[in-house]
């Protein structure tokens, strides 16, 4: 048995893929970790890369895109280490990163998950500890509130943008652009829910963390450098949120699932009008002097009711691949 076994998952990730791997090199962990890369269908050299100049990856190239959860519940099925971290393709780790994180958690033993600081290539502080979705959350963020008010403890609360980030803090969930997450625990309650392709899937890991009675962590000095989004540019055809890289309808499929699985129907219902309600009257008022917003907001009410209908109200997930 390892002690740590990292997992990534890469599509089209060839460009940014050898500064994680190598990052993982300088670990200085010896024969302690290992490294399972699963290969979502890439169109591009990224197996290529893994097969020529990292011998020591246990590769599994699949022919088709699993999606982030499902990719990383593949890897599980072979890995051996006592922790399990979770590592986008686009991150990178600073020597010793991963001895501490498992430092951390042997000093926690009510951790369940935790998480680092991540950050730009300029050292610009990223999104690294959040509070669970919520009505109230997803208003905020959409109206632009949480934006314009960040250092308020109130209207900046669901990212957490009014603390300092160099302070440790229990939180609600970490992104999975980095997570260590014990191997029992995973066995008490498996990794991600199959349902979610991409998006949501690591809040709802975070729920059933915090519901199997452990804590999340957020350690600063865990310092991850994170592009951010390089995988979904990659993929063409869909329209993409004005305010990030999520792909819109994916992103609004996975939030009716994650809803209506931990609240229900007609709470997932509220969300879907939320944002439609806020996207008509942006529409209104952009109608006359800015016709590219009012189209953009009459586009995003659409998606919502496709997403409505693919997963029937959140109750289903669509056919993968999405």
């Amino acid at each position: 048995m390892k002690l740590l076994s990292v997992f990534i998952v890469t599509y089209n990730s060839a460009s940014l893929l050898r500064f994680c791997l190598d990052s993982l090199r300088t670990q200085n962990l010896a024969d302690e970790l290992e490294v399972i890369v699963v290969d979502n269908a890439s169109r591009d050299e990224s197996v290529t890369i893994i097969r020529a100049e990292y011998p020591e990856v246990r590769l599994i190239a699949s022919d088709t895109n699993l999606g982030f959860g499902n990719a990383n519940n593949k890897a599980l099925e072979i890995a051996t280490g006592r922790y399990i971290v979770l590592l986008n393709p686009d991150a990178v780790l600073p020597p010793g990163t991963l001895v501490n994180a498992v430092k951390h958690m042997e000093a926690n033993v009510d951790a369940g998950m935790g998480g680092g600081l991540l950050q730009d290539p300029l050292a610009n502080w990223q999104p690294s500890a959040r509070l669970f979705p919520s009505l109230l959350n997803d208003g905020l963020t959409i109206s632009g509130l949480a934006y314009h008010f960040s250092s308020s403890r109130f209207f900046g609360r669901f990212d957490r943008t009014w603390a300092d980030p160099l302070t440790a803090a229990v939180v609600d969930w970490v992104p999975g652009a980095f997570a260590i997450i014990p191997r029992s625990l995973v066995e008490q309650i498996s990794l991600f829910d199959p349902r979610f392709f991409l998006y949501y899937e690591e809040v709802d890991l975070c729920r059933r963390i915090h519901q199997a009675g452990f804590k999340v962590y957020y350690w600063p000095d865990l310092v991850i450098t994170h592009i951010g989004g390089a995988s979904s540019e990659t993929v063409d055809e869909l329209a993409f949120s004005s305010s990030g890289k999520q792909l819109t309808l994916w992103r609004m499929r996975s939030q009716l699932l994650y809803y209506r699985k931990w609240h229900g129907l007609v709470y997932s219902w509220f969300v879907k009008a939320l944002e439609q309600g806020w996207h008509s009257l942006r529409a209104w008022l952009n109608r006359k002097s800015s016709p590219a917003k009012a189209e953009e907001s009459n586009r995003i009410i659409q998606l919502w009711q496709q997403a409505w209908q693919d997963t029937q109200g959140g109750l289903n997930s669509p056919k993968q691949p999405w």
